[in-house]
């Protein structure tokens, strides 16, 4: 036994210097774990800078969902390489614990209820003091996260508008009351990617809380939500080439555009995924990682490319139709677009 566990550490040390001369010949700076003091607690996060990275670069957050960590986000979606491929930093920051042990972010659940952490003013804080400590930049700060690190960045959109310019939660929802409360400072671009047969992050929400969570909406809802208070008039649809069969499920995806100030509001509809993060795990068409980097890049781009909208026209029903553009009949099972004379538009799941 004593023979088996020397030669576990012996092969645990060859390990981490072979890691440690691949990052000397890549030049990466390796991740490390690091403690910010907020409000008299030390909290943790691990930081990613590329090397030679340049001043202003990007901030994205990545956060944990329920009961994981900073390390097990950071392993799990892959974010690092993209940022290395693209010059820009990545904050995982960790969750504190809660009456089971487990890591969490503040966002209101039921069992939470007594919880006083404050995760958003916590969050706002690291935020600035990275962008001062690494000269990153405060206009392209970014969130996104997994489950309930995506209701994290729901929560951050709402409350901190300010600081993150872009959310795009992964099997996140929208808490009813983070909805009933949302308030921004100015309304920011939203991602979502969400499989519809997601058990933990229903795809339609539990609005009556049956799993003790609270209540939540739908996906949709909370899009469409996000697609009304950015004012967004276009919609393009597109189903994704099936790239892996294999994994049993595709992407079609859904962008509102031409939104306040050109922002834009995605949907990436995993059509049988489960709650997961694609290109990680599941759904293996895409890429989560690079789809949100690709979504927070073109909000960086738009917003100097600011176009007019035109609010004075009646709005009223002109047809709807599938997401492949045909117009439908009634009983019709699946995604519904509605098509406004206006030019907006608004989708529903149906199911009869």
């Amino acid at each position: 036994m004593h023979m088996v566990k020397l030669f576990i550490y012996k092969s645990q040390i060859m390990k981490y210097t072979l890691l440690s001369i691949i990052l000397i010949c890549y030049n990466i700076t390796y991740s490390q774990v690091q403690t910010f003091n907020y409000n008299g607690s030390d909290r943790q996060y691990t930081l990613h800078i590329p090397s030679n990275l340049p001043n202003d670069a990007p901030l994205v957050f990545v956060l944990h969902g329920y009961s994981g960590s900073a390390n097990n986000i950071k392993n799990y979606s892959g974010m690092d390489q993209v940022a290395n491929n693209n010059n820009f930093a990545v904050c995982y920051p960790n969750g504190t614990r809660d009456q089971w042990n487990y890591r969490f972010w503040n966002v209101g659940y039921d069992f939470h209820q007594n919880s006083t952490v404050d995760d958003i003013g916590f969050l706002i804080a690291l935020a600035q003091y990275l962008q001062n400590e690494y000269q990153l930049s405060a206009e392209k700060t970014f969130s996104t996260g997994m489950s309930n690190g995506g209701d994290m960045s729901y929560l951050l959109a709402c409350q901190a508008s300010n600081i993150f310019s872009a959310v795009a939660p992964v099997a996140g929802c929208m808490m009813e009351w983070i909805q009933n409360s949302c308030s921004p400072s100015k309304p920011i671009p939203v991602l979502e990617i969400h499989g519809t047969n997601d058990n933990t992050t229903l795809w339609n929400g539990d609005m009556n809380n049956n799993d003790g969570y609270g209540a939540y909406l739908p996906t949709n809802d909370g899009i469409n939500f996000w697609v009304q208070l950015n004012n967004c008039t276009t919609l393009e649809i597109d189903t994704l080439l099936d790239l892996d069969p294999s994994d049993g499920s595709i992407v079609i995806t859904e962008k509102h555009k031409l939104g306040i100030e050109n922002n834009q509001v995605w949907l990436y509809t995993i059509l049988n995924g489960d709650h997961d993060w694609p290109g990680s795990y599941g759904n293996m068409d895409i890429n989560s990682s690079e789809v949100i980097w690709d979504f927070f890049n073109q909000n960086i781009n738009n917003a100097s490319n600011i176009i007019e909208t035109n609010n004075n026209i009646e709005k009223k029903l002109l047809k709807q139709i599938n997401i492949l553009g045909e117009e439908i009949l009634k009983n019709y099972n699946g995604i519904i677009i509605n098509i406004y004379t206006d030019g907006t538009t608004s989708k529903k799941m149906q199911l009869n």
